[in-house]
Formats: structure tokens, C-alpha cells, sequence
């Protein structure tokens, strides 16, 4: 039986990160691939764990054969999803899940048409700007800047399958949960997964 491949995107600021890392503390057989990258390995950063450090030159032999899912250019940096490590993962049965921005859901959504996209939104602007603002690492001008960069963000919700409001985060995780256990409920995932059982199930019992 083939994994499912889940998307969960959003703009800066969200909250998606956490949410996504919650949800792995509460749901079992659903694995988040790693990035590969050419930026720079931060002290307390694992090489194979937050994100596979490349050079650049091996990054973009790889873009050029095919390698990635999805790929993007990020202040300089380059930043794709290996297309062979989740194809391995979804073959094992496992569910995959892709934490990346609206660009790259779309390159996703080409190759993977079958693969369900989840919009995470803010409840509010002035709520967004408040996290922003609360992270205390940027200037007034920067964090106008990313909200900004953030509408535009959010304007690309129509083309997720589904959305969830940020504003309780418990509640948030409860409903990306339920977006999880609901897909391994439909019927081609149930019918190979139970495949025994149905048969018996439904085989007339001799009197």
C-alpha cells in the first residue's frame, strides 16, 4: 500500500512550524522529509536531521537530473524536497508530510496531483504582525516588509485542499490531526489496508 504525501503551508509567521512539530508528537507513521540545502550549517544544526547540507554545485547537478520535487531560491540560498527519499517513504507505506511555502506546494501538486495540500492561516493581520513583532530579532521596516510579503502569501489559499485557522493553537492541531486521520480513512486506503477482513466480512457464511 502506498503512504499518503501531505502538504501543510504558510506564510511567515503562522505558527506552522509548531504545529507541525506537535502533530509528529501525536501521530504515528507520518515522517517529515528533510530539506536539502546550500546555506550554511548553524551551531546545534545536525547534518541529515534539520536539513542536508549540499554545496551549491552538487545542489543544482541535482536540479538539473530531476532530483527534486520542489526547489526555490531563498535570499541567496537554495533550498528542495529529494524527489527518490519520499518516493522510498511513500513505497514503504509511510506518510509523508512537506512543510514548505505556497511555491513550492505548486511544483508538488504537478507531480504529485493526488497529494493533499493544507493552508494554514492567521486569524487576523494585527495578529500576524504581533508574532512577527514578538519575535524580536527585526526592525519596524523589516517586519512591515514581511507582512506585506505575507498577504501575498495568503492569497494563495484557493488552491489548498484544506484551510485551518490559527487562532487556538490546540485547537489548530486538533483539526490538522483530524486532516491527517480522515484521509487514512477513505476507502483505497482502508480496502488494501483491512483487505482480509472486508473479505471475510462480506463472504456469505455457509448455514
Amino acid at each position: 500500500m502506498s503512504g499518503l504525501l501531505f502538504v501543510v503551508s504558510a506564510a511567515s509567521g503562522t505558527g506552522k512550524t509548531s504545529l507541525v512539530k506537535a502533530l509528529l508528537d501525536r501521530v504515528t507513521n507520518l515522517h517529515v522529509s528533510v530539506s536539502h540545502t546550500t546555506r550554511g550549517q548553524r551551531p546545534g544544526e545536525l547534518d541529515g536531521v534539520h536539513y542536508h547540507f549540499s554545496k551549491k554545485e552538487d545542489f543544482l547537478a541535482l536540479v538539473e537530473q530531476g532530483g527534486f520535487i520542489e526547489y526555490a531560491e531563498v535570499f541567496g540560498n537554495y533550498y528542495g524536497t529529494a524527489q527518490a527519499t519520499v518516493k522510498q517513504q511513500l513505497a514503504k507505506g509511510h506518510d509523508v508530510l512537506l512543510e514548505i511555502d505556497w511555491q513550492g506546494a505548486q511544483q508538488v501538486r504537478k507531480l504529485f496531483p493526488e497529494s493533499r495540500q493544507i493552508f494554514i492561516l492567521p486569524p487576523s493581520q494585527f495578529d500576524l504582525r504581533q508574532r512577527l513583532s514578538n519575535r524580536g530579532t527585526d526592525s519596524v521596516e523589516v517586519i512591515e516588509r514581511r507582512l506585506g510579503c505575507a498577504v501575498e502569501d495568503m492569497q494563495q489559499y484557493s488552491n489548498f485542499d484544506y484551510i485551518i485557522i490559527n487562532d487556538d493553537f490546540n485547537k489548530a492541531l486538533h483539526d490538522l490531526e483530524c486532516v491527517i486521520i480522515a484521509n487514512r480513512l477513505v476507502l483505497s486506503q482502508q480496502a488494501v489496508r483491512h483487505q482480509q477482513l472486508i473479505e471475510k466480512l462480506i463472504t456469505p457464511v455457509e448455514p
